[in-house]
Order: structure tokens, then C-alpha cells, then sequence
């Protein structure tokens, strides 16, 4: 008689959540860390935000290194330029994104973090299809001279890719004009 296998259950910090589905702006962004060098070997960190219903890069932050409070600062700009916190932030198990400062905004803020399960990346599957896109067509193709040259074309990329690029899931839509449409059409109406 075969026996019954048992499913592992999924433990560690925060909360775990599969497949998410985000059903306005702002409901979930997803971060990530990147890395490249300039042409003297020095290190150069990105810390990728985007918004899974919009697929806008809310923010590409870059420098040499990046920890949990200018993460918490990168959130809280995002929150207040944008006019509201997210519902949620995913993010892998870094010790950037588990750090106290991290869980202290998201507390104050009324957000809830989603950490995907080590070695998943899957689970984290729009910002790293985000990094992949930045990759092969900014980052293998660019040896940055400094760190500025890096930020400000790291930056420029981030626009374009926000405004000149359609993305199939919005019905050849860029990000930008995605969110204007949903925004127009579900304006609530007057009484």
C-alpha cells in the first residue's frame, strides 16, 4: 500500500503569501536589490520598487550601498508623493527588508509585508521579471564611468520604461497610461 506524502509546510519570518493578485494602484509594490559596478569595480546597488497592478518602477534608488532606513525612506517619499501607503510590500528575506526600521514603517504605516519563501524568486515574479528587462537592455550594455552617470541613466531608463513602453498585460498600454485610464474610470462618482 503506497503511503501518503505529506506537504512540507512553509515556515520563517513574516508573512508568506503565494500568488497575489493586486486589484488597484498602490495595492502591493514589490522590491528588490540589483547590482552592477562602474567601470573601476566599485559596486553599484539598485533598489527596485514597482507596483504589480500598474507595472510603473516606482523607483530605481542607486548607490554604492543601500540599507534598511534608506529603504524605509525610499518607502515613505513613495507614500507621500503618491498620496497613500500600499496595501502591501513583497519582498525576499534580505537583511534590509526584515530589519526593525522596515517593520516599524510598515506598522506605522498600516502596511503588511509579504516576504516570499528562500530561493523563490518566482514568488516575486513582476520585480524580477522588472530586473531581468533592466538587465538585458540598460545594464549588460553600460559601463558606467561613476556613480552619477549610473543614477542619472538608471533614472532616465526608469522613465522611459514607465512611459514609452507598452506592456501586453495592459493591452499595449505604457504603465503611465494604464494608471491614467484606471484612474479616469474609476474616479468615484458624484451623488
Amino acid at each position: 500500500m503506497p503511503t501518503k506524502r505529506r506537504k512540507k509546510r512553509l515556515t520563517g519570518i513574516g508573512t508568506h503569501v503565494g500568488a497575489m493578485c493586486p486589484i488597484r494602484p498602490d495595492a502591493l509594490w514589490a522590491l528588490d536589490f540589483q547590482f552592477d559596478a562602474t567601470i573601476d569595480g566599485r559596486q553599484v546597488k539598485l533598489l527596485n520598487v514597482i507596483d504589480e497592478f500598474t507595472r510603473e518602477a516606482l523607483a530605481i534608488v542607486v548607490d554604492h550601498s543601500i540599507d534598511a532606513d534608506r529603504v524605509v525612506a525610499t518607502l515613505a517619499r513613495l507614500a507621500a508623493e503618491r498620496g497613500r501607503a500600499p496595501g502591501f510590500v513583497r519582498f525576499d528575506n534580505g537583511p534590509e527588508f526584515v530589519s526593525h526600521a522596515v517593520a516599524e514603517w510598515c506598522a506605522e504605516a498600516g502596511v503588511d509585508s509579504v516576504f516570499i519563501d528562500p530561493g523563490s524568486p518566482w514568488q516575486n515574479a513582476w520585480i524580477e521579471s522588472f530586473n531581468s528587462r533592466l538587465r538585458d537592455e540598460l545594464l549588460n550594455l553600460w559601463h558606467f564611468d561613476s556613480l552619477l552617470e549610473a543614477q542619472v541613466i538608471i533614472e532616465d531608463h526608469r522613465v522611459d520604461y514607465n512611459n514609452q513602453r507598452p506592456h501586453s498585460a495592459h493591452g499595449g498600454l505604457t504603465p503611465a497610461e494604464f494608471t491614467a485610464t484606471w484612474t479616469t474610470i474609476n474616479q468615484p462618482q458624484p451623488a
